[in-house]
């Protein structure tokens, strides 16, 4: 493998994306700048971040139907639901996967959990916002550990096969993960990395966000890299008669000679293709919903660029200063390709039509969401309505938004004439910048989200899992005839007494 040219590091410099604690002498120096803001008193009183969180403690029983706290021990930069277990008559069993970001005492994780999803309309009010935010959920439990070589930055599991993720790290190569196959391994000082079922190679540089899985063929993108893992898997991927955990990976192994086969540290595989366009960091990638051969990057030049495998490694459409600053994050949406979500170091959330992507050579989106004080990490759209997405970002929060609520009289009547125009909820649980979400598809409305708490804390991180009130989202007609027949059951409740 080609190691990058000096001068290409040189330009590159190190990243600053806010998904990893910040150099000490960044810290020092926002530090001193906080302090004399705070001497010149130019500002009106902010209420801190721990004010904030009493407020939002103080609410959970109003605006969440569920809630469950898991305090990380280490930081965990991803997080993604795996595939769903079992039903039961008020919960469900279902596999997270999440990591763990050491400081080198013990080595970086891969940790596959088994959560405990309560049902709708289960859990008593009162109950969900009395837990201690320095212990672990009774809901979360650790079922095994891989040992991951290097620190996780992106975990994406593969929708062809429960069993199949893909993870970044801070090196060129993808690496492929059967998990039940992986043996569970105890994390401590100077035990060797887990095995890899599966090594892509490709990239020239570095490669540590951009990551996705197609949704419709067993393909892997990193920025911009395509891979093919179909020969790669056996029929005993899609054998529903082969149950989880019950021995031998589905992943085959390389014949002696066969691709560029690293003994020692697993299979390897080479790229489909590789496409070039992008003139800085590639932040992040993701496949058109309907299409194995089309995707959409973002990144460092401030670019949104489309691709189609079909036509050739160049870009089909190149999107110039689809944002004010870096691009951290992308989002295609599942219920109509057409639309492309965008996240930014300039704060601000943008929805691009793929058939209308630029004005006079510029980026041109059809709807700009402000609602952010800092730079926005993930986007993605919800499962459950094909307008609503979620958005969350290094200022702590994670907002839901509802695009078809833009610019009605009825969003503009319900919603404080401060609100952004979208903007319908608010998870404010978390007090330290919100690093990943995932939208369960199994459970509507299911939300885990994490934090790297290492700014507020000073290490650790926190891992919450989330429904909102179903009166939230639920059309105003509906909530008004339920409340309706509420008011006359208690009527006739207090007419019998």
């Amino acid at each position: 493998m080609e190691s990058p040219q000096p001068q290409q590091q040189q330009q590159q410099g190190p990243k600053k994306r806010g998904r990893k604690p910040k150099p000490k002498e960044e810290k020092e120096q926002q530090q001193q700048q906080s302090a004399s803001k705070m001497k010149e008193g130019k500002k009106a009183h902010q209420p801190s971040v721990d004010e904030k969180y009493t407020q939002w403690k103080s609410l959970v029983p109003v605006l969440y139907d569920w809630l469950a706290n898991h305090n990380l021990v280490w930081p965990s930069l991803s997080c993604r639901w795996g595939p769903q277990l079992e039903q039961a008559t008020y919960k469900n069993r279902q596999r997270l996967y999440l990591s763990e970001q050491t400081d080198g005492s013990v080595p970086n994780t891969l940790v596959i959990a088994n959560c405990e999803v309560v049902k709708p309309r289960v859990a008593a009010a009162e109950h969900i916002s009395q837990f201690n935010e320095e212990a672990r959920s009774p809901f979360v439990k650790k079922y095994k550990t891989i040992i991951h070589p290097g620190e996780v930055n992106r975990i994406r599991e593969l929708p062809q096969s429960s069993r199949i993720v893909a993870t970044h790290t801070d090196s060129p190569d993808v690496l492929i993960w059967d998990v039940e196959a992986q043996p569970n391994r105890h994390a401590v000082l100077g035990a060797t990395h887990s095995r890899p079922d599966l090594i892509l190679t490709g990239h020239q540089d570095n490669a540590e966000f951009a990551l996705a899985m197609c949704p419709t063929e067993p393909y892997v993108l990193s920025g911009v890299v395509l891979w093919s893992i179909q020969d790669h898997i056996t029929t005993m991927a899609t054998d529903p008669t082969k149950s989880p955990g019950s021995g031998g990976s589905i992943i085959k192994q390389n014949k002696p000679g066969e691709g560029n086969d690293k003994a020692a540290d697993g299979p390897s595989l080479g790229p489909r293709g590789v496409f070039c366009g992008h003139e800085d960091t590639v932040e992040d990638v993701t496949f058109c919903p309907s299409s194995a051969q089309e995707f959409c990057s973002v990144g460092d030049d401030s670019c949104l660029i489309l691709w189609d495998a079909r036509v050739g490694t160049g870009p089909t459409v190149k999107v110039e200063k689809a944002h004010n600053a870096d691009l951290h994050c992308v989002d295609w949406n599942p219920h109509d390709d057409n639309l492309i979500l965008t996240g930014s170091a300039d704060h601000t959330v943008r929805m691009f039509d793929r058939r209308n992507l630029t004005s006079n050579g510029i980026g041109s989106p059809i709807y700009k969401f402000e609602g952010h004080k800092a730079a926005v990490l993930c986007v993605q759209w919800s499962p459950d309505k094909s307008s609503v997405f979620g958005s969350s970002a290094e200022d702590g929060l994670l907002n839901i938004w509802d695009y078809d609520k833009v610019g009605k009289k009825v969003e503009r009547a319900s919603r404080s004439p401060s609100a952004p125009a979208g903007l319908f909820f608010q998870h404010a649980g978390h007090r330290d910048k919100v690093v990943d979400f995932h939208w369960n598809a199994s459970d509507p409305w299911t939300v885990v989200s994490v934090s790297d708490d290492c700014d507020t804390t000073g290490g650790g991180g926190t891992l919450q899992i989330w429904r909102m009130s179903d009166l939230i989202y639920r059309p105003e007609e509906e909530v008004l005839a339920e409340l309706e027949k509420f008011k006359s059951h208690v009527i006739s409740c207090a007419t019998k007494a």
